[in-house]
């Protein structure tokens, strides 16, 4: 929760407020709040900005229904702006793009990107998605799947075929990936894990 009476308002009674995809860390937008936009985004869970143009509340998405889905929001270290982190339903821009600078919201690593898309269909029909239809099968499956991939890797390391076995890693990844988001976890508790020891192994 952000302490409001610490925020520095300007004379209109405005903060602006940056949002960025927290997965991508792509900006999306800028807006302002004021006091009671700002208690209402943290009531909802979805931004709300005071639209300078309306003279009102104006949650983002309620005409479009392209809401932006708060994970957090930070204050910058004078208290006079607010940086908001969100997940985007849909593109954010109200001209169909999906930041309001014409920029891709994609995360420039791909693997991280992957994992967004796989995410989302693993909830989709299992007739048209492999990947809903493996998840579907239970965590041994997957897990079995993992491990048949890994061993075909590890076959095709043993020759110089370069294209077979960049192939067999492409697929080694993906199904790893799969498990991670089967097992209810996330590339990046795995980064956190690494991240860990690689400070303990610099002390």
């Amino acid at each position: 929760m952000v302490n409001i009476t610490e925020l520095k308002f300007d004379a209109a009674g405005l903060i602006p407020a940056i949002v960025q995809d927290a997965d991508t860390r792509v900006v999306l937008m800028q807006g302002y709040m004021n006091r009671e936009s700002l208690i209402e985004t943290e009531r909802s869970g979805k931004v709300c900005f005071f639209s300078r143009s309306r003279q009102r509340l104006w949650t983002k998405g309620e005409e479009s229904g392209h809401f932006l889905l708060v994970k957090e929001i930070l204050v910058d270290c004078d208290r006079d702006s607010l940086l908001v982190k969100v997940n985007p339903v849909g593109p954010t821009c109200h001209t169909g793009q999906d930041t309001c600078w014409g920029e891709k919201n994609v995360n420039k690593d791909f693997l991280f990107y992957l994992q967004r898309y796989l995410e989302k269909r693993k909830d989709a029909s299992p007739e048209i998605s492999y990947t809903a239809r493996l998840i579907g099968k239970g965590i041994n499956k997957v897990a079995q799947k993992v491990g048949e991939e890994a061993v075909e890797l590890v076959i095709e390391a043993k020759d110089d075929n370069e294209d077979l076995f960049l192939n067999e890693a492409a697929d080694l990844m993906y199904h790893y990936i799969v498990l991670l988001i089967a097992k209810g976890y996330r590339l990046e508790d795995v980064e956190r894990v690494l991240e860990g020891r690689h400070g303990k192994a610099k002390s």
